[in-house]
């Protein structure tokens, strides 16, 4: 059974107006997405889900899911407030919604296989998707806790303009994760790439360190248990007085390999990452992709 890809595009309409996941960096006009897709379809992943807020769904079918559907099989499910475990309710003043791993669930009803979990408005490059596709093709049928992280090398994911935030991560020798720490301030300094710890130290790091850029792989029994645990997030009286706490990913899959026995590859990538972190990236994400263009990484026509 082929793969599916997930795509976290739950802001999309909201805090850009749409406007950072539609803008149109490739030469053809093409969005940071189109690139996604199309890597993982030659990747060999057989089917899209999108999860966006349901307000925006008409503006997205029309803008969006009408440029892939003659592609590949598309879904799209919804993430909002109050979609919460029965016996739950949304804490009197909350806004921001709960947090990346909340969005994976609402894919429950229609993922049955192995899927990969992206951000829409990232650049993870071909070599990425192919690591992550034959992870995710290659399990044995009816594989439960065999999880992949894409552990991008932290040099190939700066920007010249200023920090950047990461989830450094530690694995052993087996490739496996043991940890994964967010890292909110990294940058190069004279050749070598620092973060700031908690203590307000800069300390180095070397350059091919793993680290997460949310694309993750799962297995179809992942949805229970983030709902467990999810009811458990929820019950922490701290989780309810802090309205912008979130239910992420690291925080669930940290929990499944240290208290139930789940593994999680660090799947090494030659991929170089790269995003609008600052407005003024915008010019050399347009370059760059322009080159990966005349270099016949991609077609003049992607869809």
């Amino acid at each position: 059974m082929k793969p599916t890809l997930f795509l976290l595009a739950a802001g999309m309409g909201s805090r850009y107006g749409g406007l950072k996941q539609l803008d149109g960096l490739g030469p053809h006009g093409e969005t940071i997405m189109d690139y996604s897709i199309y890597d993982a379809i030659k990747a060999g992943f057989g089917k899209l889900v999108f999860v966006i807020r349901k307000d925006f769904e008409e503006d997205f079918r029309k803008v969006v899911l009408s440029k892939y559907e003659g592609h590949i099989p598309c879904e799209v499910v919804f993430q909002s407030l109050d979609k919460l475990p029965e016996g739950f309710t949304v804490p009197e003043g909350r806004t921001k919604p709960w947090g990346t791993n909340h969005a994976v669930m609402m894919g429950k009803s229609v993922i049955k296989e192995p899927f990969a979990v992206i951000n829409c408005d990232d650049f993870y490059g071909a070599d990425a998707f192919r690591v992550m596709g034959k992870f995710l093709s290659e399990l044995p049928e009816n594989s439960e806790k065999k999880y992949a992280m894409v552990g991008f090398r932290v040099g190939n994911t700066l920007s010249d303009l200023g920090t950047v935030s990461r989830g450094v991560c530690e694995n052993d020798d087996n490739n496996l994760l043991t940890s994964v720490v967010e890292r909110t301030k990294i940058q190069r300094f004279d050749g070598v790439v620092k973060y700031l710890d908690d203590n307000g130290a800069w300390v180095a790091i070397e350059d091919n360190t793993p680290v997460s850029m949310n694309f993750w792989g799962f297995t179809p029994e992942y949805f229970q248990y983030s709902d467990e645990m999810f009811k458990e997030f929820l019950s922490d009286p701290k989780n309810q007085e802090n309205l912008k706490s979130e239910f992420f990913i690291p925080l669930m899959v940290d929990k499944l390999i240290h208290k139930d026995g789940a593994t999680c590859e660090v799947l090494d990538t030659t991929s170089k990452w790269f995003g609008v972190t600052y407005k003024e990236d915008r010019p050399e994400v347009v370059a760059k992709l322009a080159k990966l263009h005349e270099e016949g990484v991609y077609p003049e026509k992607m869809f």
